[in-house]
């Protein structure tokens, strides 16, 4: 049995498809010696290199198929690198080896909330695809004042710059003032669709959340920044919502002390990663590098500078 070579890769955790088909296209991909080409299928057993570097391939049914939720905040950007420094929501997952976290779609800098991640690229790939029409929903928060015909024209269609989009429900869920909140669904995940659809109605977005991918909650015991790992049957919902077999194996353990010990660890590393962000390296306040291992000195007393006042005799 064959498949595509760009499946194969994404398997062996080399990236995601439409990179490998860019690296591919490039002449950067060789299969038994030979250049390969869009459109190549193997079977796994041949020799394939990416930049002259040998790939360990594995068959499907080898890989487990791991999912994370992952807690979002605002200003981390959804690529693995960033060319202006910012934070990654790659940067916390947890290390893999022969294996990467693939990322379920993205969610844009300013927008929190739930995003998926998993080592299986064709669970990823059929996630994404409207074909499945897996909802999602958001809690936005918009300023200003929102009407029946406001909403009625979002849950028909209106036409955005890449053709029409609509929210499938709109539920009001309260607010103060000029600022109300709704939770919103859809089915597609376009580039920040639900901001456009409510700019399209000139209402401006104040905050946005995820907190719905299908049947999957964002969780309320992992904080901002952190993750946490599905049991089985969650993964295997995923996967049989998008007609995948079922997964028969998982690295998560029900022991609920366990599970309660990993959040808190999680907890931990999400407060060390953010005092580190703050501090740049630095002793808050004072400028002075303190180094990876050392601790800042307490700063010095300043003389007694008033001639006036006694020294103290110690006794």
């Amino acid at each position: 049995m064959t498949e595509k070579l760009q499946k194969v890769l994404a398997r062996a955790g080399r990236g995601s498809r439409r990179e490998l088909e860019a690296m591919i296209s490039q002449g950067r991909v060789s299969v038994d010696g030979k250049v390969a080409v869009l459109g190549d299928r193997v079977t796994g057993r041949e020799q394939i290199r990416v930049d002259g570097h040998q790939i360990e391939t594995q068959a499907e049914a080898d890989v487990m198929c791991r999912v994370l939720t992952y807690h979002k905040p605002e200003g981390e950007v959804s690529t693995r690198k960033d060319p202006e420094g910012r934070p990654t929501v790659f940067d916390r997952l947890p290390k893999l080896q022969g294996a990467r976290w693939i990322s379920v779609g993205r969610l844009d800098v300013n927008t929190s909330g739930l995003l998926l991640f998993t080592t299986d690229g064709e669970l990823a790939n059929r996630l994404m695809h409207p074909r499945h029409e897996i909802d999602r929903e958001y809690a936005v928060r918009v300023f200003g004042e929102v009407d029946q015909a406001m909403v009625q024209r979002l849950l028909k269609g209106v036409m955005l710059e890449d053709g029409m989009g609509k929210f499938d429900t709109i539920k009001y869920s309260g607010g103060e003032g000029m600022n109300h909140w709704f939770h919103v669904t859809l089915k597609e995940g376009r580039n920040r669709e639900v901001r456009r659809l409510w700019e399209s109605q000139e209402m401006q977005v104040s905050r946005l959340i995820r907190v719905r991918y299908g049947k999957i909650l964002l969780p309320k015991d992992v904080p901002r920044g952190g993750w946490s790992e599905m049991p089985l049957d969650q993964v295997n919902y995923l996967r049989s919502a998008v007609g995948l077999v079922a997964e028969k194996e998982t690295i998560v353990e029900v022991d609920a002390p366990k599970r309660h010990k990993q959040l808190t660890q999680i907890r931990k590393a999400v407060r060390r990663h953010n005092s580190r962000v703050k501090s740049g390296g630095t002793s808050a306040g004072t400028g002075v590098s303190t180094g990876p291992n050392k601790k800042p000195t307490a700063p010095k007393r300043p003389r007694n500078t008033n001639p006036k006042q006694k020294k103290k005799t110690r006794l």
